[in-house]
């Protein structure tokens, strides 16, 4: 976490100079994930729900408009044993988990206004949508150990780690004060990747996989019968037609910088430079 605020920090500094604009903050939460090992692949499960931390940066161009900084970072998971109603996912008998570094560049609208100075218009729930860069790592269980599964090419394919990804969501915030704010938001991330996983395809040909841990995580049906799997080349492993997504569910507290650009700060400037040109 300490290097996702350096990495905030560096990138906030073209706002530094407009302060007045300026909130920062953090957020709280969790994360799930929807995709080939989540719930028959149509419904997130929320056995695997994860911890979601991240830190946030947000200018705001009025009260009604905001356009956010933030580095999220989290895990996904999922398990085919966690499907109780369909053989051929049990019998597949994958698993995963995988860290999730996230930072985005998100819009927000405030409906219908949040005005927080002198407690004015202090609640309002918000609309945001942007675009965001996520790093994942996925890796599954073997033998007591986490072996990462991007090297060994599982299915045969190799495939990049860093992922574009489009969030989008609602939340509620709130004035405690004129200067902290507190909020909650559900947000969903589509990735423009089906290997969030490590699943997406079918089963990698014969003579494809020559190192035996890949072989192993291929295809760990056996596993569930003590007896060496039989070939599955080019038979489905996973659902191609649709790429991954993940979700963050987030409480956020922040800070607002003086006026933090809202009308009611900047009314009270001009009222007190009003008073000292009268004296």
């Amino acid at each position: 976490m300490k290097s996702s605020f350096k990495i905030l920090a560096f990138l906030l500094l073209p706002f530094l100079g407009f302060s007045q604009h300026f909130e920062a903050g953090i957020l709280l939460g969790a994360s799930n994930y929807l995709g080939d090992l989540s719930n028959n692949s149509s419904a997130i499960y929320l056995g695997e729900t994860k911890p979601a931390f991240g830190v946030l940066g947000r200018y705001n161009f009025n009260d009604l408009f905001a356009l956010r900084l933030g580095i999220n970072y989290t895990w996904v998971a999922g398990r085919d044993a966690n499907v109780k109603n369909d053989d051929f996912v049990r019998t597949r008998n994958l698993s995963f988990r995988s860290s999730i570094l996230e930072a985005g560049l998100i819009g927000e609208i405030n409906l219908p206004g949040y005005q927080p100075y002198g407690l004015y218009r202090p609640f309002s729930p918000y609309l945001f949508a942007g675009v965001a860069l996520a790093k994942f790592n996925p890796k599954a269980r073997y033998q007591g150990n986490w072996v990462a599964l991007h090297p060994l090419e599982t299915e045969g394919t190799s495939y990049g780690t860093v992922t574009v990804a489009i969030p989008f969501g609602f939340g509620v915030k709130y004035a405690i004060t004129d200067k902290i704010n507190v909020g909650l938001e559900l947000g969903a991330r589509a990735t423009l990747t089906d290997y969030l996983d490590d699943v997406s395809g079918v089963y990698a040909s014969e003579g494809t996989l020559v190192n035996p841990l890949s072989i192993a995580l291929a295809d760990r049906s056996g596993e569930l019968t003590g007896s060496v799997p039989t070939s599955k080349a080019g038979a489905q492993r996973g659902d191609a037609n649709g790429n991954d997504w993940y979700f963050i569910l987030g409480a956020t507290i922040s800070y607002n910088f003086l006026d933090n650009g809202l009308m009611g700060g900047r009314k009270r400037s001009r009222s007190r430079s009003g008073c000292k040109t009268g004296l």
